[in-house]
């Protein structure tokens, strides 16, 4: 048996540049320039861990929660915004009811299936697998290798979707194959 991994942010929803627009607003009174490429690299990275990077850079200590909590709140009012990227929820749609699927994202739990809900899909995934739920995080395949555990199958029978390089590494480092969604 086969299965299908969906990493959320950037490939099942187009959610990025809501994402960036969120941090560059709740850094911009720290004083923290945040370009977009840097952005981009640590896609895949839970929300605490990137502030803790970005502070721990300019010697200061965050209050991690409420920055987390003070970022969620910003993406919150971009919410109505996001869209599928269709042609990776299409693949879904095909595997829905059909070939076991999961979520598995760097995000966190409410904010994965608020993003799933608004875009239409969150009941085609029986299994979500959030960074609460691993204490390592991508390129670390543990997202991963969980999710295939909660789906009952073996690493090297999922197929993982994904649009950046720590999350194509964590695939790869989990044994699975992988799609690299921005060639799509």
């Amino acid at each position: 048996m086969s299965a299908l991994i969906f990493d959320c942010d950037g490939t099942l929803a187009d959610t990025m540049p809501a994402h960036y627009r969120a941090w560059v607003e709740i850094l911009r009174p720290h004083g923290i320039a945040f370009p977009e490429d840097r952005f981009y690299a640590m896609g895949g990275m839970p929300t605490g861990k990137i502030v803790e990077k970005l502070f721990s850079e300019l010697g200061k200590i965050p209050d991690v929660a409420a920055m987390v909590r003070q970022k969620e709140a910003a993406f919150m009012e971009m919410l109505g915004e996001i869209r599928p990227i269709e042609k990776v929820v299409e693949v879904a749609r095909r595997g829905r009811g059909v070939t076991p699927m999961a979520v598995a994202s760097g995000g966190h739990r409410h904010m994965v299936e608020l993003t799933l809900r608004q875009i239409g899909i969150l009941d085609w995934f029986p299994v979500i697998v959030a960074a609460e739920d691993t204490t390592r995080h991508k390129p670390e395949p543990d997202v991963f290798l969980e999710a295939a555990r909660r789906l009952c199958v073996a690493p090297a029978e999922c197929t993982v979707y994904e649009d950046t390089d720590l999350g194509v590494e964590a695939a790869r480092r989990a044994g699975m194959s992988w799609v690299d969604v921005r060639t799509m």
